[in-house]
């Protein structure tokens, strides 16, 4: 895995305004993310992990303190800046899959490119190539409501990595598909985190958290614990044998 930090947060801080109460959903949060890194955000509800989200997303900015995404400092980007880079630089993988009904599957993946000013041919030929990627060559002409859940979701991580982003940003991947479904996804992002993506997923469930290199607990806004784990096992198609992924 590539040491390159892709991630830098420094001393970030966020809170809200709720009523006559401020909400201080960060307090403090530093850590970086290399490139290649698969990393697993946890915690209780309230434990600031979607906040964290939000801002590694580029959805929302700290009150205090830094965050480097690939080298930009995002606090220092306008609207417009700020959009381009969470559709060039981040690839969103949602829980509700968030994609366009009655538009097919080809379509849905080529949406981004389409934002980006990408010319039609080439914007058919890499979305065709992502759906490859996940398993979906023989559906790309079906609409998300004549896919499965696990099909649907696939459809999304083919969107996410289109644009070929510096990273995913997977927000409770699993949570609305049933548990061979699930495996199946997290199959597609331990095989993807082995060719050299860096995946950043935010849930609740240990069994998922699992499948990372390395695990963030939040609580109460702050870092409870960073730790490494295992390397994850996968397995050669068709033999069942198993195959321990080598840590760089």
């Amino acid at each position: 895995m590539s040491q390159r930090p892709l991630i830098v947060l420094h001393n970030v801080t966020r809170s809200y305004q709720v009523g006559l109460h401020a909400v201080h959903a960060l307090r403090g949060i530093t850590m970086g993310i290399a490139a290649g890194d698969f990393v697993a955000i946890m915690g209780a509800s309230g434990s600031g992990k979607s906040t964290l989200m939000n801002i590694l997303g580029c959805l929302d900015l700290p009150d205090r303190g830094r965050y480097l995404l690939d080298d930009t400092d995002v606090r220092h980007l306008d609207e417009d800046e700020l959009a381009t880079v969470r559709n060039r630089k981040i690839g969103f993988v949602f829980q509700s899959f968030n994609l366009v009904p009655r538009t097919s599957a080809l379509q849905n993946v080529e949406l981004p490119l389409v934002y980006a000013g990408v010319r039609a041919r080439e914007r058919r030929a890499r979305a065709l190539a992502a759906l490859d990627r996940v398993g979906l060559a023989d559906r790309v002409h079906h609409v998300p409501n004549e896919l499965s859940g696990g099909q649907q979701q696939r459809v999304a991580i083919a969107r996410a990595l289109v644009t070929e982003p510096a990273m995913v940003l997977a927000d409770e991947p699993t949570g609305n598909l049933d548990t061979t479904s699930a495996q199946e996804i997290l199959d597609v992002f331990t095989s993807l985190n082995a060719e050299g993506r860096t995946i950043v997923m935010i849930t609740h469930e240990d069994e998922v958290a699992a499948r990372a290199r390395r695990i963030v607990r939040l609580r109460d806004g702050a870092i409870l614990d960073d730790v490494r784990v295992a390397p994850p096992v996968l397995r050669i198609a068709g033999t069942g044998a198993p195959v321990t992924e080598a840590v760089a």
